[in-house]
């Protein structure tokens, strides 16, 4: 009884936990590069690919400035 408890908090404390919005770089075949708002939710279809992740917008951007420096992206 005292085990199923708690199980039963530690599911209802995981649930209460609020959603972690990352921001991504995300790269596409043509070479365009863009920081998309949440790393669960990339483009639909072929063509592209996740070079970075990052915890807040700054960060992203920052990712994002430096693959433009790295000449790996085309920009924004």
């Amino acid at each position: 009884m005292k085990r199923s408890l708690l199980g039963l908090l530690a599911l209802g404390f995981a649930a209460a936990t609020p959603a972690r919005a990352d921001f991504v770089v995300v790269k596409f075949d043509s070479g365009y590069c863009h920081v998309w708002w949440d790393s669960t939710a990339t483009p639909w279809g072929a063509g592209w690919s996740k070079i970075a992740v990052a915890p807040d917008w700054s960060s992203a951007v920052a990712a994002l400035q430096a693959a433009i420096q790295a000449k790996s992206c085309n920009g924004w």
